[in-house]
């Protein structure tokens, strides 16, 4: 983190999806007029990937007519967590608003979204009204309703960049992979205050977006660490222990049942394969229940440094 000064609020502007038609320029002017409405002190704070040499020239002409601006270029592409954990190491207020380099939102929603934060820790957006294609809100709609059923949270859109957090948040909250967009989620998990606004949406964000087999697998995949980092961080007996004891128990049930045909039907077993998949649920069942045990001792282990609580204030 570097040095604090006299600034309100750190704008973070991740530049790692320019397939839209804004130009940062553009863009940039947008989201400054807005800001300049909240009577606010602010930085932007612009994070670019290596090769992204238009854009950072762009950003440099902004710099040099003095424009509260500050410009951080990776060597290399990083992917989306990493950028957004640079601006967070950089920024220097103790507010942080994330917004995208493209319009997600139309541009006068931005200072409603700001005084929301009030005395919460974070606010996420949900673009409302939406109106870009059935397809796209219909992928919204069913990854949301799993969103919903594996961590019992009621966000409606995560996949929107635009949110304020305090910095607390991103102090006790690390992210990685592809959870910067379960980033709310992973808050409240910590006890933060998390309040979700509607925006509505700009045409910009209107356009169609398909994903390949392999984006949906990946999501499913989020999805299911999510449900792990939400649930069983610190029990992970609970999962382990009861897969492991239902698959143990299928196989004693399933090994029973059979050695019952061979002792009292008089069937054969020598030739059939179904012996070998009881005792293989057996083994199965006890390693998938040693797994959780293992979790068990290694969270034991390192409990004192495993913090998910947050403390909202101590009066003496």
């Amino acid at each position: 983190m570097t040095e604090t000064i006299d600034i309100d609020i750190s704008v973070i502007v991740p530049m790692n999806d320019m397939d839209r038609p804004n130009a940062i320029d553009t863009t940039y002017t947008d989201y400054k007029s807005e800001l300049d409405k909240t009577g606010l002190r602010y930085e932007f704070l612009f994070v670019l990937e290596g090769d992204q040499l238009d854009e950072f020239n762009r950003l440099v002409a902004l710099k040099d007519r003095g424009d509260p601006i500050r410009i951080i270029k990776l060597s290399r592409s990083y992917g989306d967590a990493t950028i957004l954990t640079v601006g967070f190491e950089h920024a220097r207020a103790p507010i942080l608003m994330t917004l995208p380099a493209y319009h997600q939102i139309k541009p006068e929603a931005i200072a409603p979204v700001v005084a929301a934060l009030g005395e919460h820790d974070m606010v996420t957006v949900r673009r409302w009204p939406r109106g870009d294609s059935i397809v796209n809100r219909v992928q919204t709609r069913i990854f949301h309703f799993l969103l919903h059923k594996t961590t019992s949270t009621g966000f409606n859109d995560l996949g929107c960049g635009v949110r304020v957090i305090r910095r607390r948040v991103t102090d006790a909250v690390h992210i990685y992979g592809h959870k910067h967009w379960f980033l709310p989620v992973l808050a409240g998990r910590f006890g933060f205050k998390i309040k979700e606004v509607d925006a509505p949406q700009a045409k910009s964000d209107f356009t169609r977006r398909y994903f390949g087999v392999g984006i949906y697998f990946r999501r499913m995949l989020d999805l299911l660490s999510i449900f792990f980092l939400v649930k069983f961080t610190k029990k992970p007996l609970r999962f382990f222990g009861s897969t492991g004891a239902v698959v143990f128990l299928m196989g004693i049930l399933f090994t029973a049942f059979l050695a019952y045909q061979r002792l009292f039907a008089g069937e054969a077993l020598a030739d059939r394969p179904a012996l070998l998949l009881g005792v293989l649920m057996i083994v199965l069942g006890i390693q998938i229940f040693a797994i959780g045990l293992i979790g068990e001792l290694i969270i034991f282990t390192h409990a004192r440094d495993l913090k998910e609580f947050t403390i909202e204030k101590i009066i003496n």
